[in-house]
């Protein structure tokens, strides 16, 4: 859902129905406005003119009549802007999620996971005051004004023409002062941004600052963020204080020309003092709505910066490829798959370049330097990520993307920290399929080695663990995203990373399971671990975002310069 602006109007899916709705409504509101001004003037004027109390009993009720339909249209209105503003953000939410499924490493990376939690929660929601606030206030500050000059240029032409006269004085101080609001709401929102993902860091290292001994050290620096967001917040308050102040201050300053105008005139008796007083009661009503769209725009503007960046995301959404079709190539059996002048960029920048291979059915080892492009191809392989260019084949079957919903149902992604769910032993290893009966489970179970450790919990494989529950080992964690990809039976297997951080004797038992358990997939395993390379059926060398070489162990030690420097032990690589 990619949002548009015409006329200052955010435009999504029904908005152009909904903006009609409101503009009719805002058109009834000005002629109950209107109404509501003459009759109480009238009234005053009877009163005046010593009229009896009964004989203006119709012009009374007519008067609150207007007065009970203008507050009815009002509400109306505002249920109709909170039904919409609803109903888009609830899409924007979900298109959102949807957007970082897709390509969570890319805007993880970009905007920093915090940031995205507080846009998609909070940033949200201030989308949400902002929508239905903007279509009410912009269309009423167009149709009112323009519906009380005209009924007021009827009968006194001077006092339209300060009132017409008066509004670009205001707004060229509401361009002014919104503009200064604007750029502090900006500074604003980046230091929200830095707030929030520094927050989330912490939270992810607090452990590891505990450990170390820093967490006090560490609360002075979240302390000195907290601060700077906070001095933002009062600079951005401070303007818009000033802006409503200057709104208020020329809008009374318009009514007191009108109002001193109009007392001459009475005295000189070139108008009467049924309009003259229908043209003073009218004139606030003419500035309401200018003063309440500047009010609001301060009120709305974090709205505005979240809707522009949410947009911003939807629209770099990645490319799917719609004409693929699953049924051109043998799914149970992919032998090859070739990569042909890939090419992924990041911001401008090339992360992978010119990338050529084709591998053979096997474990594959991608290795590396850190930032050489391991993780983003394993990504791309993936489908979290599109190329700019280039193609992927598939059994001799081209395609311009991975992203495709036949692809994730044959890959299983096996990451560097394997996120354990808050839920039972048995749920967990049931990720890519839920209906797993129990006897499968328990199977996998056995040939992951976890049964010991499953006996000894009273409820077996319906034992919670995860966040809250029985904690796990790094090693059993590992153990049970094999368990996920053995239990669905995925015939490609993606592994960034999977012994990173685990002891060297945990790393040894799990490396010789892989090989046991995945030896009739198709394996890539992004790794810094050389000792894992002489099990490879072939491997990949990346350097700087480039594929610089590629063979068996055997051939590489024999030919590849770049692998025998990374085996003789420099730049920084571990062997262990």
């Amino acid at each position: 859902m990619n949002e548009k602006r015409a006329k200052g109007l955010p435009i999504y899916p029904g908005s152009i129905r909904h903006y009609i709705v409101i503009g009719f409504l805002i058109l009834i509101e000005a002629t109950t406005v209107i109404a509501q001004a003459y009759f109480l003037a009238r009234a005053i004027t009877a009163l005046f003119e010593r009229t009896p109390v009964p004989d203006l009993l119709t012009v009374i009720v007519l008067f609150f009549v207007s007065f009970i339909m203008r507050q009815f249209i009002v509400q109306l209105q505002a249920k109709l802007a909170s039904s919409f503003a609803s109903k888009i953000t609830e899409n924007l939410r979900n298109t959102l999620f949807n957007t970082y499924f897709k390509q969570p490493s890319i805007l993880s990376r970009k905007k920093g996971t915090g940031h995205l939690i507080t846009l998609a929660m909070e940033g949200i929601d201030h989308v949400r005051l902002y929508l239905e606030i903007i279509g009410i206030r912009t269309i009423k500050s167009m149709i009112v004004p323009i519906a009380i000059v005209i009924y007021v240029f009827q009968f006194d032409r001077t006092s339209a023409y300060i009132l017409v006269g008066s509004v670009p004085i205001v707004i060229v101080f509401m361009i002014l002062l919104g503009l200064a609001a604007e750029k502090l709401a900006d500074r604003q929102y980046q230091t929200y941004t830095r707030l929030s993902n520094h927050f989330v860091d912490s939270l992810k290292g607090l452990e590891t600052l505990m450990f170390l001994g820093k967490s006090k050290a560490h609360a002075k620096r979240i302390s000195a963020v907290s601060n700077e967001y906070r001095k933002a917040t009062m600079r951005t308050l401070r303007v818009a204080f000033l802006s409503s102040f200057a709104l208020d201050f020329f809008s009374s300053l318009s009514i007191a020309f009108v109002a001193v105008g109009l007392g001459f005139r009475l005295i000189e008796g070139s108008v009467l003092l049924l309009p003259a007083l229908t043209i003073l009661l009218l004139a606030p009503e003419y500035f309401t709505p200018i003063k309440a769209i500047g009010k609001d725009y301060h009120a709305t503007l974090d709205g505005q910066v979240a809707m522009n960046e949410i947009n911003g995301i939807l629209m770099r959404q990645p490319i799917t490829d719609e004409s693929l079709d699953r049924d051109k190539i043998n799914l149970e059996i992919i032998e090859t798959i070739r990569l042909d002048n890939i090419n992924v960029k990041l911001e401008e920048r090339d992360i992978l370049q010119n990338i050529n291979f084709k591998v053979q059915k096997g474990m594959i080892g991608v290795i590396g330097a850190s930032g050489a492009g391991k993780t983003t191809l394993i990504h791309l392989l993936a489908g979290r990520l599109s190329s700019e260019s280039g193609t992927v084949i598939i059994n001799n079957v081209p395609f311009t993307t991975l992203h495709a919903e036949w692809w994730f149902e044959q890959i299983a992604y096996i990451p560097q920290h394997p996120y354990i769910f808050p839920l039972s032993l048995a749920d967990n290893i049931r990720f890519y399929d839920p209906e797993a009966s129990d006897e499968k489970v328990e199977a996998i179970v056995e040939r992951i080695g976890l049964s010991s450790i499953v006996k000894s919990f009273p409820k077996g494989i319906h034992e919670k663990i995860g966040e809250g529950n029985r904690s796990l080992s790094g090693g059993q964690e590992q153990r049970i995203a094999m368990a996920r990809a053995l239990l669905s039976d995925k015939p490609v297997i993606l592994l960034d990373e999977p012994t990173a951080h685990l002891d060297v004797a945990t790393e040894y038992e799990i490396k010789q399971l892989m090989l046991q358990l995945f030896k009739d997939k198709f394996v890539f395993i992004a790794t810094h671990r050389l000792h894992w390379m002489n099990d490879m059926d072939d491997i990949l060398v990346l350097s700087d975002g480039k594929l610089v070489e590629q063979g068996t162990h055997d051939k590489l030690v024999r030919e590849g310069t770049i692998y025998n420097t990374l085996i003789n032990g420099k730049e920084g690589w571990r062997n262990a």
